[in-house]
């Protein structure tokens, strides 16, 4: 079928709409455009193609089986075009875009409130679409677009993804305020070893690093419960219902109390885990997120991005 490729995207965007169910009238309203310019348009366009797009039902227009077919690809194109004209608006002024961050709900209370008012305090026209998302799929929320900057304690070995270690953070034994172990300002974890722990599931990175410094202090951790949620996680510690092992970047000190749970410092594991800032590799960032991801890393170049040890 031969046509010309010169379509009117004006017409591509209303013939989505009357395909959506808009009347060509109300069409007319939110244009500003007549009634019958708006049918001429569809009328061209329906030559352009070859076949009727549109049939009239009653007082409304209904799409063809060719309609149907087409509009799919009418979305993808428009949506497409969308994009690419968002991507140049924030070339012409990157002061106005939106970066989408994605980040593990243990960093959502401290690190990213910072760095995002630390952005915006320089550029206050940058809107941010902020989303939580498990530790084991930072890969995959980069593949699909769903973000354009992950936080996150996970190093992906995925080719695709690119990530720059901003700090480790340190993971303290959390006990209720009247635990034998609470008034001492540092403990070995192995002292912890005969209590119930309140663990994330196994299929957890945390999960599996706090296996790993219990294996290295000498025990095996005996789980009394687990929960997907680290505040869960905290309430239970805070109730008397165990001791756990969580990260401490929301402590008001090194060996102060958080509502009724103290965290301690462990003096014979190393217990950290590492926090990373992620992107494709795969395609250039946005400007508005390469300003976002620059911020971040010049912070983290500074010490400026620091737990609360």
């Amino acid at each position: 079928m031969l046509y010309d490729h010169g379509m009117d995207t004006n017409a591509l965007r209303w013939f989505q709409q009357v395909a959506d169910g808009v009347t060509v009238t109300e069409v007319s309203e939110f244009e500003g455009v007549s009634q019958p310019g708006i049918s001429r348009a569809l009328g061209r366009l329906e030559a352009e193609v070859g076949t009727p797009l549109l049939r009239r039902s009653g007082r409304t227009l209904r799409m063809t089986h060719a309609g149907s077919t087409f509009k799919r690809h009418v979305d993808s194109l428009l949506h497409q075009l969308d994009d690419g004209l968002a991507a140049v608006s924030q070339i012409v002024e990157p002061d106005t875009g939106t970066v989408a961050l994605a980040s593990e709900v243990s960093l959502g209370a401290w690190l990213v409130p910072d760095l995002v008012s630390s952005f915006r305090a320089e550029r206050p026209l940058v809107h941010f679409t902020l989303t939580h998302i498990r530790d084991d799929v930072v890969a995959a929320v980069l593949a699909r677009g769903e973000a354009d900057l992950v936080l996150s304690t996970v190093r992906s070995r995925d080719q695709a993804v690119l990530r720059q270690r901003l700090l480790d953070e340190p993971l303290r034994l959390a006990v209720p305020m009247d635990h034998a172990l609470a008034q001492q300002p540092e403990v070995r974890l192995a002292d912890a070893a005969p209590e119930p722990f309140l663990m994330l599931p196994p299929t957890s990175f945390l999960r599996r690093l706090c296996d790993d410094f219990c294996r290295s202090a000498g025990f095996t951790p005996m789980v009394s419960f687990e929960s997907e949620d680290i505040h869960t996680l905290r309430g239970f510690v805070a109730a008397g219902l165990g001791v756990a092992l969580l990260p401490g970047s929301d402590r008001q000190s090194a060996s102060g109390a958080v509502g009724r749970i103290r965290y301690l410092d462990l003096v014979d594991v190393h217990a950290i885990r590492e926090i990373g800032l992620s992107w494709p590799a795969d395609r250039r960032l946005l400007p508005a997120a390469e300003l976002f991801r620059q911020h971040v890393a010049d912070r983290s170049r500074a010490g400026r991005i620091t737990s609360a040890s």
